[in-house]
């Protein structure tokens, strides 16, 4: 099914019709405010009728095409001596289009998934920032997430500038981003931010890219034989689970008073508690039956409408202050397979100040409903202690009626085709001229690390042969440090995604900010998003722009192996390695204001994070200190080391950096 918009929205202020036929049209990203790049090729394009002859003007030049067959048409401007306005743009043809406030400066794309789409409201500093954010020269380009199984023609989006208004929603990384390069340049900054939470980078990429990769061509043409198998699976599921419920007297029973269980004064001392995420299960529940959940949450003030996020298995209905918000019932239901992303919008009408009640009444014909984690009402997470009561007990079904076993697949989401979100989100942008793109996304991939090798250069190639401006810059934020302190006999995955996300450096003009340090472990999400966006600056202004500013944390250059000591030398360390002083505590959730003790694991050690192995790839906590440009690691039980690591963890402790303040980079010698 294809969910992409109509191709084109007109965009016009003044309105001369000079036929009955159709008006020229122009895609979205050229609208009032809009950023053009100060280039000698600006690409402006649109549709009108096939042999129209068409006309833009800005800035004292005018160019002219005509339109093909297909009714479409494009011209370049040269933008190269140009001032940077603003400037009114004029397209006409049996109409003319007035487009205001037209700047030239530097336009960058940024795109991701949820951490390059995280908003600047719900960014640390946010508040602050958008109190002093009014900038008429810094401006974004939202494009709506949009998933498509086909190339789409335009996007549903607007410029808006920076102003207190506005800039709350800006993508947070490329708000601090084009912050920072304005604040040096003195020039329009314009950002395109095309992003989507919980997507995979071959969402991102074209289909004939992942199609030129056997293994991509085969996970991609799976997924849609899974799609298109999926309706009658899940018909043929429905049916044997109604019939087993008749059969077995396990159909819904209304509640006949839901105040009972979800109204603000519920005398819940008979309730008993239950830890979200996890199944809902405690002693004293039944594994099916009628379950209730609530949780009173308290809010500052009266607010505006909130959505209730939820990653959940299970058949629900939703209260708020005693309330049904919605429901889900079994003819919509996915077959025991969790529903990601399910997201309810609470009215503004109901948000009261103080305390307000949060409540699911759970029909488990089947067993336990299950929350998987990310459950946030806004941006407030409601993780943790909620209260549990049943109302009505199953009895266990017949040894002869088990219950029908779950699908095996679940439905797939829009975005999560291969090609979806190029084709939806991307596609239309192509050939709007850029400066270049930065990159925050691999998290939905670090379960797939060894392949992310492939498919992140892949991306990356594709989309510099697509948009045909060469290889044009491509920065990407490496994964922040995220879940517990582990031991480092522990599997983790998080260190091998960076790892795959650094192959993309035997490309041209790419570049990396490392966030070992900007992390939470509690939460995917780190709301400190002011550091990557300005570090990633920090690269841009230093390749692209000429400054002479450090950029990059010191990178492992090489390792030599000196009797019981390994001595590593790093690049990017010519003004001084530097070891951090360790912090008591590190951040769980910030959000809550939640820390958890930091312990060290090399306590003697000028710096954390290094271990260290022999032969036998026994690995151990090492001390290591820096001489010079090197870093000297050694462990009393190895005394004969073959290898190396640092801060090779899904959440490391360590503090190396250099006298920019820049992080090093996790690695490994080894390839174990």
């Amino acid at each position: 099914m294809k969910i992409s918009l109509p191709f084109l929205i007109p965009i016009v202020v003044s309105v001369s019709t000079l036929s009955s036929k159709a008006d020229v049209k122009l895609p979205a990203l050229f609208s009032e405010h809009a950023v053009l790049q100060k280039s000698a090729q600006v690409p402006v394009w649109g549709k009108a009728d096939p042999g129209e002859q068409v006309t833009v003007s800005l800035g004292g030049q005018s160019v002219s095409a005509t339109t093909g067959v297909d009714g479409k048409w494009s011209v370049n401007l040269d933008l190269k001596n140009c001032g940077q306005g603003p400037f009114e743009m004029l397209v006409e043809g049996k109409n003319k289009i007035s487009i205001p406030d037209v700047v030239v400066g530097e336009v960058w794309v940024a795109s991701g998934q949820s951490n390059m789409q995280f908003i600047l409201k719900n960014e640390i500093v946010g508040l602050e920032e958008i109190s002093k954010s009014s900038n008429p020269l810094l401006r974004q380009f939202i494009v709506k997430p949009t998933a498509s199984k086909e190339p789409s023609d335009d996007v549903n989006g607007k410029w808006m500038l920076a102003s207190p208004e506005n800039a709350g929603n800006f993508s947070a990384v490329a708000y601090f981003f084009s912050k920072k390069l304005q604040s040096e340049l003195k020039v329009p900054i314009g950002m395109i931010n095309a992003s989507w939470g919980g997507t995979c980078s071959e969402a991102w990429t074209r289909t004939e890219a992942l199609d030129s990769v056997p293994f991509l061509k085969k996970w991609r043409e799976n997924l849609v034989k899974q799609d298109a198998e999926y309706p009658a699976l899940r018909k043929a599921w429905i049916e044997r689970v109604t019939a087993w419920i008749t059969d077995t007297g396990r159909e819904d029973r209304p509640t006949v008073d839901a105040s009972l269980f979800s109204g603000q004064d519920v005398d819940a001392s008979s309730w008993v508690p239950v830890k979200l995420p996890g199944e809902i299960k405690a002693a004293g529940l039944p594994n099916s039956g009628i379950i209730w959940i609530r949780k009173e949450i308290t809010l500052p003030k009266q607010t505006g409408n909130l959505g209730f996020y939820m990653n959940i298995d299970g058949l629900e209905s939703v209260y708020w202050n005693g309330k049904k918000i919605t429901e889900t019932k079994l003819e919509s239901y996915n077959g025991s397979q969790i529903r990601a992303g399910g997201e309810y919008q609470i009215p503004v009408a109901e948000m009261l100040k103080g305390k307000n009640v949060l409540s699911f009444r759970f029909y488990q014909p089947l067993g336990p409903a299950k929350f998987t984690g990310n459950t946030k009402l806004g941006q407030m997470t409601l993780d943790g202690e909620w209260l549990a009561k049943a109302e009505y007990e199953f009895p266990a079904p017949p040894a002869d009626k088990p219950a029908p076993k779950p699908l095996p697949v679940g439905q797939i989401a829009p975005q999560n085709f291969g090609a979806s979100l190029y084709n939806g989100m991307i596609h239309p942008l192509i050939p709007y001229a850029i400066r270049g793109a930065i990159w925050y996304q691999g998290e939905s991939n670090a379960n797939r690390a060894v392949e992310y090798r492939i498919d992140f250069p892949l991306l990356i190639i594709d989309l510099r042969k697509q948009w045909q401006r060469g290889d044009f810059p491509f920065y990407f934020c490496q994964l922040a440090n995220y879940k517990d302190k582990v031991d480092l006999s522990a599997d983790q995955t998080w260190p091998l995604l960076r790892e795959a996300q650094e192959k993309a450096f035997a490309l041209p003009n790419t570049g990396e900010a490392i966030l070992i340090d900007v992390g939470e472990s509690g939460d995917i999400h780190p709301r400190n998003k002011k550091d990557p966006g300005e570090r990633l600056a920090r690269i841009a202004l230093a390749r692209d722009y000429g400054k002479k500013i450090p950029y990059a944390g010191p990178m492992y250059d090489s390792l030599k192996i000196k009797g019981a000591q390994a001595v590593v030398r790093f690049k990017n360390a010519e003004t001084g390695l530097v070891a951090h002083p360790l912090p008591e505590t590190y951040a769980v959730e910030t959000l809550k204001n939640k820390t958890a003790p930091l312990v060290r694991n090399s306590p003697a050690s000028e710096l954390e994070g290094f271990a260290i192995c022999g032969e036998d790839k026994k690995w151990f906590w090492a001390n290591a200190k820096i001489a010079g440009d090197t870093v000297i690691v050694t462990s009393d039980q190895v005394p004969a080391p073959v290898a190396v690591r640092y801060a090779w963890a899904d959440n490391p402790t360590c503090n190396l950096y250099n006298s920019a303040d820049l992080p090093a980079s996790p690695f490994r010698t080894d390839n174990y």
